[in-house]
C-alpha cells in the first residue's frame, strides 16, 4: 500500500494491551508496513531462565497507512485507535522513526525510558549508532542516548560512548540547516576540527 518512491507517513496506533504483535501480523497481512520494535528481557522462572521479546513501546505500533483510509486500520483486530489530535491521526515525525531504526540496527541493548522531550538533541556521528538524533542523559557516571516519540509521550534509551556524539544548533539565516558542535564532558568543542576515534 505504499509508494517506494513517495512512501505513506507513518502513523502510531493504540493497541490492546499484550496484542502488539497480534495486530502487526494481521496489519501486515492486509499490505501494510507495521514496524513494532521490540527488545529482549530474561526472565527467570521457577525452574530456568527464559529470554523473551518484548514491545520497547507497550500498548503501541507504527504503521505507514493514508489516513483518509484508514477504516480498514481501525477494524483490524487489536487496534484501539490511531494516535494524534483529538479525533485528527497526526503523523509521527521521520526522523523519530529513523533513530528508533538507528538504535535497533546498532545491536546494542536498548530499554523503555522515561519520556524525555526533544530539547537540546545531539546526533551520533560515529560507531553503531551513527545517524541516530535523540538527548544525552547521564545514569549511573554513563551515558544513555535517549530517542523519543514527542506524539506518544514515549522513549528509549541505549547506552553509548560520548565520543561517538556531536551536537546541533540551527543557523539562523539557513532555516533547516545545521551548524554541528560536540560535546565532550561538560566543555563544547568545534566539530569540524574532531576526528573519528581511532581505532585500537
Amino acid at each position: 500500500m505504499n509508494s517506494a518512491t513517495n512512501p505513506l507517513p507513518w502513523y502510531g496506533l493504540r493497541v490492546k494491551s499484550k496484542h502488539e504483535q497480534v495486530a502487526s501480523a494481521v496489519l501486515r497481512g492486509k499490505g501494510y508496513e507495521p514496524f513494532l520494535p521490540s527488545y529482549r528481557v530474561r526472565r527467570r522462572w521457577t525452574d530456568r531462565v527464559k529470554e523473551t521479546e518484548l514491545p520497547l513501546f507497550p500498548g503501541y505500533l507504527f504503521c505507514r497507512m493514508d489516513a483518509a483510509d484508514r477504516l480498514p486500520v481501525l477494524m483490524s483486530s487489536g487496534v484501539v485507535g490511531i494516535v494524534g489530535t483529538g479525533k485528527v491521526p497526526e503523523p509521527i515525525e521521520e526522523r523519530e522513526i529513523a533513530a528508533i531504526r538507528a538504535v535497533l540496527d546498532s545491536g546494542l541493548p536498548a530499554m523503555p525510558w522515561p519520556f524525555v522531550h526533544p530539547g537540546d538533541s545531539v546526533q551520533v556521528e560515529w560507531g553503531p549508532l551513527r545517524g541516530a538524533r535523540g538527548v544525552i542523559e547521564k545514569v549511573d557516571n554513563r551515558q544513555r542516548l535517549v530517542v523519543s516519540v514527542t506524539l506518544l509521550q514515549r522513549s528509549i534509551s541505549v547506552e553509548l560512548d560520548p565520543a561517538w556524539v556531536v551536537a546541533y544548533q540551527p543557523k539562523a539565516h539557513v532555516p533547516g540547516k545545521f551548524a554541528a558542535t560536540a560535546r565532550v564532558g561538560a566543555g563544547v568543542k568545534d566539530a569540524s576540527a574532531m576526528a573519528p576515534p581511532k581505532r585500537s
